[in-house]
């Protein structure tokens, strides 16, 4: 354990962070997993439905640093993909 102020202050940080982050990656697998299922199940309306949320919330963790901007790109790009050929 720290004995150092500052190095308890970086540890309860790092959790507060940490928990953020996690909470934040939860949510963008959820959204992911709802566009997946609508892609299974066959209905396009609601797969894109569910692409316009799960493009939000990966852009909002992208903005809030969780990813970086290449793998929120890719993410975006292979859902989008998935949902086009649904034709």
């Amino acid at each position: 354990m720290a004995n150092i102020k500052s190095a308890k202050k970086r540890i309860l940080v790092a959790e507060t962070r940490a928990a953020r982050n996690k909470a934040i990656r939860s949510k963008v697998k959820t959204v992911t997993k709802k566009v997946e299922a609508a892609i299974t199940a066959g209905d396009k309306a609601a797969a894109q439905a569910a692409l316009l949320v799960a493009i939000s919330e990966i852009d909002k963790a992208t903005s809030k640093g969780v990813y970086h901007k290449n793998t929120a790109s890719r993410k975006v790009s292979r859902l989008s993909k998935a949902v086009n050929a649904m034709a």
